[in-house]
Formats: structure tokens, sequence, C-alpha cells
């Protein structure tokens, strides 16, 4: 449409006219895309870790379906999200896949009110290629040539599962195999596509619609990785403070933890510091 009205009025223009006017136009454009894609006022927008993101698709639908307001949901690794927020990114609420994360921003004075500890995640190893994994130290085997993880730098979820490495004894031998996504999703990526031969991921991720069944997973056992506890902070940065605690209500409701249940992950209750085991 742009070169056919630049065709069409450009007759009437000199060349240096010809190009301010192409660049404005262009210029304006873009505009109007990145406006469109921008979260709109009567929404509020969710930062949440990639190990969320199944599980978060699935409470926005059931909270909008209830007459809460719309959520705008980025999804990236926790430590990203992070950065971005003390960036001055305009997120109104943040999940994060741990509790360091809020709590630095906390410490920081960009969040409202207190943390809340809504889930504890699980570490799960997974293949598309290998028929069965009984066990953490197959990853030996020389046949497994790559082995996909989240960055232990950025994402939670990486850390864990270096610290799984170390509590096997297995992280000297297996290092020179690592591949490392910035995010789970792009560490699912690499499993999905076969890219990796095995790779380390949420027990959220095999457990949501779509990926359910694919693939040989195994759950890494919990005593060789600190507990994986995820927190959620309201932000200062936001401008939709009551659609987010009105969505923490909702995460926390019966309705709200069963959903976090399905997809592997334990609850924690009102009124006690400690996990409602999902098994």
């Amino acid at each position: 449409v742009l070169i056919h009205v630049f065709a069409t009025v450009g007759k009437s223009m000199s060349w240096s006219l010809q190009c301010r006017w192409l660049v404005g136009s262009v210029g304006l454009i873009c505009s109007a895309i990145l406006v469109s894609c921008a979260p709109q006022k009567h929404t509020f927008t969710i930062a949440a870790a990639a190990n969320t993101h199944y599980v978060m698709r699935e409470l926005i639908d059931r909270y909008e379906e209830q007459g809460g307001v719309k959520a705008h949901l980025v999804v990236g690794s926790s430590g990203q999200l992070t950065a971005q927020i003390i960036q001055g990114a305009p997120y109104d609420l943040f999940f994060s896949a741990d509790m360091r994360y809020p709590q630095v921003l906390s410490s920081r004075g960009l969040t409202e009110g207190e943390l809340t500890t809504y889930a504890q995640g699980y570490l799960v190893l997974w293949s598309m290629v290998i028929d069965s994994i009984a066990n953490i130290k197959s990853l030996s085997d020389p046949h497994i040539e790559q082995i996909a993880i989240a960055n232990p730098q950025t994402a939670p979820y990486g850390r864990a599962a270096q610290q799984a490495l170390q509590y096997f004894n297995l992280l000297p031998d297996l290092e020179h195999k690592l591949v490392f996504g910035e995010s789970i999703s792009q560490t699912n990526q690499f499993i999905l596509s076969e890219a990796a031969d095995a790779g380390f991921t949420a027990k959220s991720v095999i457990l949501s619609k779509g990926i359910q069944g694919k693939g040989y997973w195994m759950e890494v056992p919990r005593e060789s990785y600190t507990a994986i506890e995820q927190a959620c902070v309201v932000l200062k940065t936001g401008h939709q403070r009551q659609a987010s605690v009105d969505f923490v209500k909702f995460l926390r409701s019966d309705l709200g933890t069963s959903i976090l249940r399905k997809y592997g992950y334990d609850t924690y209750t009102d009124d006690a510091d400690r996990p409602v085991d999902n098994q």
C-alpha cells in the first residue's frame, strides 16, 4: 500500500521531498505497529518465568472467564525479566521461578506489598530420542552427545539442573555436552527439535496440553537440588495494582491451586509456609 501511494503522490514531489515523505511514512507505520502490539490501558501485564508459560495461559483464561481484567502475558527467564523490570519495563505483576529475583526487586523498592510464594516446581530430565530414561547417570552414555539446560545464571531451573549434575558427580564429565538455552522455553525447543539428545526442564512443561505424552521423561531426584520455591510480587512499575492483587487472590483460590497442581506444582496454603504435596 505504501509503495502504491508513494508512486502516486511522489510524482508531484522533488526527489528530496519524496525521500523525506517515505521515511516519515515508514516511521508512522512502525509506530502504529508498536502501539497495536502493546498492551492496552484496560489490560494488565504479567511477566512470568518460562516454566509457568502453559499453566499461566490456562490461569489467565479462567480468570478472564470469571470477569477479571484482561491480562497481557510476557514470558522469559526470571533473570531476564528482572533486568527488564529494573530498567523500567511497565509490568504489573511478576511471577518468578524462585524467591531470589523477587527479593532483588523488593530490595530496590520496586514492589508493592509482600512476596507471595505460590508454588513449588520440580525438575525433570526429558528426551525425544532416548527410548527410556531410567537414571540420570545414563547421561554419561556416549550416544548422548548434547544435553540441553537453561542458563544457570538467569534461569532457576537451569541452576537446579546444574546442582543435580554436581550432586551425582556428573558435571565434570558432562560439561562438554551441555548446550544452554536462554530460558526453559528455548531449552524445550532444543529437546523437541532433537537438536539435543536430552535436556532438563520443568515438570509443568511435560504435563502441559500439546506436549504431554511426547518423548520420555523422569523426575530428577528431589534431594539433588535446592527446592524450587516460586514467588510472585506486584510491581510499582505497573499501572493496574488492583487487577494484579485480584489475580493473585484468584491464583490462591481453590480453582487456581487446582490448576497449578494439574501441571505438577505443589501449592502453598494461606496459613502455612509449606507446600501442599501434589503426589
